[in-house]
């Protein structure tokens, strides 16, 4: 083929007109932000939020949520719980393969070059093409060689390439925002296990305390008895009460041994090879208010959320990329070839060939597989709607839920401490009335009981309050100082990668 020296003038107003159809606006839907399922301004009703309850505006809350706690401990904690945390490996694996797809749709935006080269000995049958005798060999051998290279360019006209580029982009931000999710899980698991671990230690610091109370008892009654001033009954009665108190030890520390436990999982290690540190209450802190009235704005930086969104637009691109396969697409090509029958030829220019081309493919019939694809894709879009709208929703209830059980859990624990202060007087007048020879010995038992009760109540109780703040605070999408500058510009870039 003879070397290709200029371009022709129809050849040149071919490729302009390509070039301006390539211009065209992809088909399918052009990806919008979804409408708000809800106008509401607050997560629950005012009127389910105590007199005194606190309303905390986005602003306030946007530190990283582990400072409600302030605690060097737990932040030490979560920082080796983030280093090695199986379940973030995976996801940042899967956010790579994500990234790796996005810059593979985009690589389809380039051309496409490739090299090829080659060297065989032939021989021909020249009998079979009726040259035989007059001076020509029969089956004649030589030596071939080749080199040369294609490139080949997709011209995207309707699109179809520029929507899975798009729909890759949203895959991506997708893959960030469930790293973002589970990275709330993690600190807030490693956070809560931290509370019930604190939790039981108090738990057992104040069972120790009542079985020393147990035991003093014990002995009054014993020594009540030996004086003749009481009866058998307060003795066993006392002693009844130390055995029932010295049951609850074995499970406290079961259920300590199994946080500590799911600690050393979240760190990627097994209990043999790590022990965590040991948390008190008094390490965990809380704010004098807590936050029982959020804006509904926050529900915005929930990472499951904006996934899901993402998710959305990734499916309203795919919708474009099917309904691109119905119509014809178009490639330019181009080659150029070096062949000789000798290597030192192999070079010369006036051994090369050289073509320039275009190819256009269009379906005719497929029994309809390209409009299945089409109706697949807009049924993948309304599933990725409602999906949507369904997390939103159970966000916000989710959150409605937390922040009502923060409120109880404030009153609880109020009202538990009250508790303890009366069952704690209680107690002293009883003991007192008994020295005095007023009253027998089963009022204090009675009052110990009730004091022992209360002692281990308000314990739980500060527990729980602490465990629904972390869950609030996870809730609301808090701490994700990491990777909050790089979605907002990925949400804002243009919906097509490639202008």
């Amino acid at each position: 083929m003879a070397r290709l020296r200029s371009v022709s003038p129809q050849a040149a107003a071919l490729l302009s007109t390509v070039c301006a159809l390539t211009a065209c606006a992809p088909v399918g839907p052009n990806w919008t932000p979804p409408q708000a399922v809800s106008t509401a301004t607050s997560f629950r009703p005012a009127a389910e939020a105590t007199t005194d309850s606190a309303t905390v505006s986005s602003a306030a809350m946007a530190a990283d949520w582990r400072l409600i706690f302030a605690s060097e401990k737990l932040d030490g904690l979560i920082k080796t719980v983030l280093t090695g945390n199986l379940e973030l490996k995976a996801a940042d694996a899967s956010l790579v393969a994500a990234q790796a797809e996005r810059s593979s749709a985009l690589g389809a935006f380039l051309p496409e070059l490739n090299a090829n080269g080659g060297a065989a000995k032939e021989r021909l049958n020249l009998a079979s093409f009726g040259f035989s005798g007059g001076g020509f060999p029969n089956n004649p051998q030589f030596s071939l060689y080749s080199v040369g290279g294609t490139a080949s360019y997709p011209l995207d006209l309707f699109g179809g390439l520029r929507r899975e580029a798009e729909s890759a982009q949203a895959r991506r931000e997708a893959a960030v925002r469930q790293r973002d999710a589970a990275w709330l899980a993690v600190t807030g698991q490693a956070a809560s296990e931290a509370v019930t671990i604190a939790v039981i230690r108090a738990e057992l610091a104040e069972l120790d305390a009542i079985l020393a109370d147990d035991r003093k008892t014990v002995e009054l009654a014993d020594q009540a008895e030996r004086a003749g001033g009481e009866a058998h009954r307060a003795t066993v009665t006392a002693r009844a009460q130390l055995a029932a108190d010295e049951t609850l030890s074995p499970a406290l520390r079961h259920r300590l041994n199994v946080a500590r436990h799911a600690l050393a999982a979240l760190t990627g290690r097994v209990p043999a090879d790590w022990s965590p540190p040991d948390f008190d209450l008094t390490d965990l802190t809380l704010p004098a208010t807590l936050p029982v009235t959020l804006p509904s704005q926050l529900l915005h930086e929930r990472p499951d959320i904006l996934a899901a969104e993402a998710r959305l637009h990734a499916a309203s691109a795919d919708v474009g990329v099917a309904t691109a396969r119905l119509y014809p697409s178009l490639n330019l090509s181009a080659q150029i070839t070096q062949g000789a029958l000798a290597p030192e030829h192999l070079f010369d220019w006036k051994y090369s060939a050289a073509s320039i081309g275009g190819g256009l493919t269009g379906p005719i019939f497929d029994g309809g597989r390209r409009k299945a694809g089409v109706r697949a894709a807009n049924a993948r879009l309304k599933n990725a709607a409602v999906t949507y709208q369904r997390t939103i929703v159970n966000a916000f209830t989710q959150v409605a839920d937390l922040m009502s059980a923060l409120d109880q859990d404030q009153a609880t624990l109020a009202a538990e401490k009250r508790a303890e202060d009366l069952a704690a007087e209680t107690l002293r007048l009883a003991r007192l009335a008994y020295t005095g020879g007023a009253t027998g010995l089963a009022p204090v038992i009675d009052a110990q009981r009730q004091l022992s009760n209360a002692r281990l109540t308000l314990v739980r109780a500060e527990g729980q309050l602490r465990l629904d703040a972390i869950a609030l605070f996870v809730a609301t999408g808090r701490g994700l100082s990491h990777s909050d500058a790089e979605g907002v510009t990925e949400r804002r870039k243009s919906a097509n990668p490639a202008t």
